[in-house]
């Protein structure tokens, strides 16, 4: 009997002891009543535009984190102006950015062809193949490890289409129209006459409505809806300069080498929900808004005519291809994209 009662009383003490040990393991993951890692990621888009093409994604992603991260999300140029983005993810004073590199000044050789580089994508499924598998995705990397900045994941937005306050029915109608748009876009359209303006976002629908602007070249007709510059054009040009939209996330470096990497996981999972959310939500808007809409009326330069627009491209690929090897290469992968598109024919190409 003293040898079973002990042995019980064995077993009962080394149960015990085991389910302390237990309950201590599984308890040193929890990080309720520590602090969390906070970020601090600024977007180059206004709230209204923001509620879109970020939050729902830095949502699901603080939830996801389960209190052991938390990202606060700031609107254009509520920490610094847009064109300061750069410089303030580089040294730390944020922590993460959304936009494209044009517009956030980056010092690097791919910095033109972020935003919208003329006639570079068709359609928005462009940007992610070719980031992914025509090597985009490992220049920028490459560039931006050089700058001290972690360039994390590219996608595509919407098309680049004019919103003006009178028609557009000819190239003649663009000459002298101070128009808002992107760095290297403007660059471009001053061929044509274009004045590019560049102001800050929230001042756009102002600036229209004053007269300081003619129109805008900053979106497709979702965001002309979204961000109410439908409201103050009043004609819609549905011929573009590009397909899409080209923009990342990027990161402070230090920052994200800090992370571990299950948090690194979460948030490039939380990039390509961002992702694939704008590539429904604007390639559906822009059909529906075109057909249903009733605030811009439709305007559109014949084909022949555009087509010199869209050759004139190609002559401002081959100006920027001279300025570097590495802008040369990049160009190539675009002329060899596009070419490799147009001999697939449908449904990837139509002309």
């Amino acid at each position: 009997m003293t040898k079973n009662t002990n042995r019980r009383d064995f077993l009962k003490k080394a149960g015990v002891v085991g389910v302390g040990a237990g309950a201590a393991t599984l308890a040193a993951p929890a990080v309720h009543g520590q602090s969390p890692i906070k970020w601090r990621l600024q977007t180059y888009a206004g709230a209204a535009l923001g509620e879109h093409v970020i939050k729902p994604a830095i949502d699901d992603f603080n939830k996801a984190a389960n209190g052991e991260m938390e990202i606060e999300l700031y609107y254009a140029d509520q920490l610094v102006p847009t064109g300061e983005l750069f410089r303030a993810v580089q040294n730390g004073t944020i922590d993460a950015v959304q936009s494209d590199d044009d517009s956030m000044a980056s010092p690097t050789e791919v910095t033109v062809f972020g935003g919208y580089f003329p006639f570079a994508s068709r359609y928005s499924l462009d940007v992610p193949v070719l980031f992914n598998q025509w090597g985009l995705g490992d220049i920028w990397e490459a560039e931006y490890d050089k700058v001290g900045v972690k360039w994390l994941s590219a996608g595509s937005w919407d098309p680049c289409h004019f919103a003006t306050k009178d028609p557009i029915n000819s190239l003649e109608d663009l000459k002298g129209k101070r128009v808002f748009t992107f760095p290297t876009a403007g660059r471009f359209l001053t061929r044509f006459g274009v004045v590019p303006v560049t102001l800050p976002w929230e001042d756009i629908e102002v600036a229209v409505q004053t007269g300081e602007l003619d129109g805008i070249a900053w979106s497709g007709i979702t965001e002309d809806y979204t961000v109410g510059w439908a409201d103050v054009t009043d004609y819609f040009l549905t011929n573009n300069i590009s397909g899409a939209w080209c923009g990342s996330f990027f990161a402070n470096m230090d920052r994200w080498n800090e992370l571990p990497e299950h948090l690194k996981t979460l948030f490039k999972l939380a990039m390509d929900s961002s992702h694939y959310y704008r590539q429904h939500w604007y390639w559906g808007g822009e059909a529906k808004l075109r057909v249903d809409g009733t605030k811009m009326k439709l305007t559109s330069i014949p084909d022949a005519e555009w087509a010199t627009v869209e050759a004139e491209a190609r002559v401002f690929w081959d100006e920027i291809a001279q300025e570097s090897e590495l802008k040369a290469k990049i160009v190539q992968i675009l002329k060899d994209y596009n070419a490799a598109m147009d001999k697939a024919g449908r449904p990837y190409r139509y002309s």
